[in-house]
Parts: structure tokens; C-alpha cells; sequence
């Protein structure tokens, strides 16, 4: 009986050295003749492979973050069709197309231009290309003490078209007024000048400070930029929205109290946090709300969930920054 046993055992173990030296050769031969790749597509459609998935969307990152490099002036480019990556085995002899890839992507993309209007009465009268330029221009006409500077903002704009950029010393000598004095003659007194000039400005973009450091939301893809224009809008967007899974948890930037908590028209589902010192945070679009008004929020404590209410094509977190009442540019911040 025992050495039936063992007769039994011995042949199971030769079949099991055949069946793992059997697997062997199959994973060989396969590894031999085709080789691990990932299929890409574009809008549901197939337009290639590559060997690096991590290189080749890299380069298109870049590419969305900074342009092909040509101007300068380019804040980003907006690209409405990213590639997805499915993994595949590819015969060896097939070759992959990284490059054509890239260019498909690249076709389509829009640069948007980032520049800063001088304004005048709210008016956009000239244009440089930093913020630093726009800066220069303020402090000089305070300098000279120009009779308008109460009237002289700057405005962060980006837009598909480039504008023709004006030096710093150009706007100056364009802008300046000569401060008009009221002469009051006293009988026995010598006239004197008198008069205030307001020398506080506003900037509506630009990156002011907050007092307060921020933490990410979510972490996610951004689908569409602070400043840019769409059919869905009937403005330019005033916030950042970063694609995530529908319910994914939505976190507080700061630590404040919540302003608002519910349906706000095109924002559908909304929560609005008040740090202090007037900066307040939006965090919209959501599928669930968790905080409510009044209630004291700690940074990073979760206060919603990504949906797709209001005016959305898809669910995403649309995150602004408004410091009394204006829109800033959340990725100046963060992302």
C-alpha cells in the first residue's frame, strides 16, 4: 500500500515539473515574441502604442503646462481630449508611435496667453507681459504722484490672442496726470496747495497675499483653467476645476467657517469657507455636502464629495479663491 503511495506521489510531482516547465515555456515563448505596451486613445479612438506611458504623457504635461516653448507669453494650453492607456502585449516586430501620438494630441490644443491689462476707469487701456511690469507701472505713477492713480488697476487676462505689449516707461508717459492743486489765498496768509490723492489699487488677479497656507482638495486632472473662456460660460472662468471620480472626498484648503452650504445656480451643490481677513474658498459642483453654515472647519477635514450639479459637463471640483469679493487665480496657490 505504501508504495503505491509513493508511486502516486512521484508521478504527481513529475506532472507538476511538467505543467511549471510547460508554463515556462509559454511565458518565454510570449516574452520572446511580443513584448508589455500600452494602447492609447484618443477620444475613444485608438491612435497608437508606446513602450514609456510615464514619458510620453510627461512630455504632453509639459506641453499643457508651458507650450512648445515658442512664446513666452504662453500660460498653458488647453487640451480638451487627453490620452487614456490601456496595457497590452505587442508583437515585437511592431513598432510604436510616441511621436505621432504627441502630435495628435498637440493638433488640437489652444494656447492661452498670459498678460496684464492696465486699466483706467476700469478701462483696459494698455498691456505688459509681467506682473512685475504691471507693478512698475503703479509705483512710478505713485512716485510722480499722478493725479489719476486712484483710478489705475491691474488685471491678469489670459486669452487665445496675444496683445501688443507696451514698456513700463511707454504706459507711464501715457498715463500720467499732472496732480491739479486748489490754490485757497487768506487775507495775510501766502496760498498754499491742497489736496489728497488716493494711492491705494486693486488687482483682480496677480497673486496677493493670503496669510495663509493652502493644502490640495483633491487630487485629480485640471480640465479647465483659471481665465478661460467656453460655450458652457457666459464669462471668463473664475476658478480651476480638477477632474476626480464622482464621489471622491473633498478636503478643506484652510481651516474657517462655512458661509455657505447648498444650491447656488450654475455652482449646483456649493460650500463657501471664510479664512479671515477676507479670503474665502468655493469648492463646487459637488454630489454631497457634509458641512454645514456656521460650522468651524479644520484644514483637511473632508467637506463634500466630487459630482457633476449645476453647470458641468462631467464630475470635477470647481475651486475658486476670492479675496473680498475677487477672483484670484487658484493656481498661483496651488496645483
Amino acid at each position: 500500500m505504501f508504495k503505491k503511495v509513493m508511486v502516486h506521489a512521484r508521478r504527481g510531482i513529475k506532472l507538476i515539473i511538467l505543467f511549471m516547465i510547460a508554463i515556462f515555456l509559454v511565458i518565454g515563448t510570449v516574452a520572446f515574441l511580443y513584448k508589455p505596451t500600452y494602447s492609447v486613445f484618443i477620444d475613444g479612438e485608438q491612435v497608437g502604442y508606446t513602450e514609456n506611458k510615464s514619458a510620453l504623457q510627461h512630455r504632453i504635461n509639459d506641453y499643457v503646462d508651458h507650450g512648445d516653448g515658442t512664446n513666452e507669453n504662453v500660460a498653458f494650453v488647453q487640451v480638451n481630449e487627453l490620452p487614456e492607456y490601456k496595457l497590452c502585449l505587442l508583437k515585437r516586430n511592431i513598432v510604436t508611435n510616441d511621436e505621432e501620438i504627441f502630435n495628435k494630441v498637440t493638433e488640437q490644443g489652444i494656447p492661452y496667453y498670459r498678460y496684464y491689462a492696465i486699466l483706467e476707469d476700469q478701462e483696459e487701456k494698455y498691456y505688459v507681459s509681467s506682473f512685475e511690469e504691471a507693478e512698475n507701472v503703479i509705483n512710478t505713477l505713485k512716485d510722480k504722484n499722478s493725479e489719476n492713480i486712484d483710478k489705475i488697476s491691474i488685471l491678469e487676462k489670459y486669452e487665445t490672442g496675444i496683445k501688443d505689449m507696451v514698456s513700463v516707461d511707454e504706459v507711464v508717459s501715457k498715463l500720467y496726470v499732472e496732480k491739479k492743486t486748489s490754490v485757497k489765498v487768506a487775507k495775510g496768509t501766502s496760498s498754499k496747495a491742497s489736496g489728497y490723492v488716493n494711492t491705494q489699487t486693486t488687482t483682480s488677479s496677480g497673486k496677493a497675499s493670503l496669510g495663509i497656507s493652502l493644502i490640495k482638495p483633491i487630487s485629480g486632472t485640471i480640465t479647465s483653467r483659471f481665465g478661460v473662456r467656453s460655450s458652457i460660460r457666459s464669462s471668463a472662468h473664475t476658478g480651476l476645476d480638477i477632474s476626480a471620480p464622482k464621489g471622491t472626498p473633498i478636503k478643506a484648503a484652510a481651516s474657517g467657517t462655512v458661509t455657505f452650504a447648498g444650491w447656488k445656480g450654475s455652482y449646483g451643490y456649493m460650500i463657501a469657507i471664510s479664512h479671515g481677513n477676507g479670503v474665502q474658498t468655493y469648492y463646487a459642483h459637488c454630489s454631497k455636502l457634509y458641512a454645514s453654515v456656521g460650522q468651524t472647519i479644520s484644514q483637511g477635514e473632508t467637506i463634500a464629495a466630487v459630482g457633476s450639479t449645476g453647470n458641468s459637463t462631467g464630475p470635477h471640483l470647481h475651486l475658486e479663491i476670492r479675496v473680498n469679493g475677487v477672483a484670484y487665480n487658484p493656481q498661483n496657490y496651488l496645483y
